[in-house]
């Protein structure tokens, strides 16, 4: 697959007419000529929605088989997907490799740019095997990550995970794009051009952090780990945590805050606690209940073959 070769016509990279007197501003309508564009995003993200929800359900089925979720991309995009990444375990307490972010030019292009790392498609390749994709086969899902549509490093994971008969989504910005055309699944929410011609940290970095909070945030709450909206596989390891964990037991239960205290304590976990108060059960009960529910609260509260 050629890479696309007339980047002025791509539409992160084509001028804003809105913008072109940016510098000539004073402070204040400089800030609300960036405000403004801002505010289109959501709009943009909002028209994916089905593509979007599709993604969402195929990770799912496939998350629940035993795969797991990689993020790759450059520059911001790989930010942005490392940064999702990173969060998922100390939010929800799910093991480190079930979310992962890669970036080209490793770690350490999270704070210095290696701009020269995108270049390369066996590259993407062979970071992609080297984080352990496809352990389960099949059951894996990449999701490639590029705001123009069309970086090497990207698409080189991307055709390999396909040949591997895992799943492919590919975010970009650019409709039709390379990496839409690579993928099964395509979501691309047209951000237009940046305020700054060609920084897609902008503009088009803020669809990809929505798009990224509804994929992992949606995973999370279908896998069981919230309740309501409540975190409830939230590890108390620290003491704003235990605070949190605490309110959490509080609101799901309406018991008081000492109670509260006293349940997580016994339990030893969010979910335990509000198991052995809601069905007046011991922590070994609570602790088979959820179990049995595959660990999602609002199916062991239901199960009633535990007394």
């Amino acid at each position: 697959m050629a890479v696309e070769e007339n980047m002025a016509a791509l539409l992160t990279e084509t001028r804003n007419p809105r913008s072109t007197e940016i510098d000539a501003l004073p402070t204040e309508a400089m800030l609300r000529v960036i405000n403004e564009e801002d505010s289109t995003v959501p709009a943009r993200v909002a028209e994916q929605m089905p593509q979007i929800a599709r993604a969402l359900d195929a990770i799912h089925e496939r998350i629940a088989k035993g795969g797991r979720l990689y993020y790759i991309g450059a520059g911001t995009s790989g930010r942005l997907g490392v940064l999702d990444a990173s969060e998922c375990p100390p939010t929800y307490s799910v093991p480190r490799d079930l979310v992962q972010g890669i970036i080209a030019g490793g770690d350490g292009a999270l704070r210095v740019s290696a701009e020269g790392a995108e270049d390369s498609r066996d590259q993407g390749a062979r970071d992609l095997i080297a984080n352990g994709f496809n352990q389960s086969p099949g059951l894996d899902v990449l999701v490639g990550i590029a705001a123009s549509g069309r970086t090497p490093y990207v698409l080189g994971a991307m055709e390999l995970a396909r040949s591997l008969g895992c799943l492919t989504i590919g975010l970009s910005c650019v409709p039709g794009s390379l990496v839409a055309q690579a993928a099964e699944i395509a979501i691309t929410p047209a951000t237009g051009p940046e305020v700054i011609t060609g920084s897609t940290r902008m503009k088009a970095g803020t669809a990809t952090k929505l798009v990224l909070n509804m994929l992992s945030t949606g995973l999370m709450v279908k896998l069981g780990h919230v309740y309501g909206n409540l975190m409830t596989n939230v590890a108390p390891t620290n003491e704003k945590l235990v605070d949190r964990a605490e309110r959490i037991v509080s609101a799901a239960t309406g018991v008081g805050s000492a109670k509260a205290a006293d349940l997580l304590q016994s339990g030893g976990s969010v979910k335990t606690a509000i198991v052995m108060h809601a069905r007046g059960l011991d922590r070994t009960h609570a602790e088979q209940a959820l179990a049995r529910a595959g660990g999602a609260l609002r199916r062991a509260l239901r199960d009633e073959s535990t007394s």
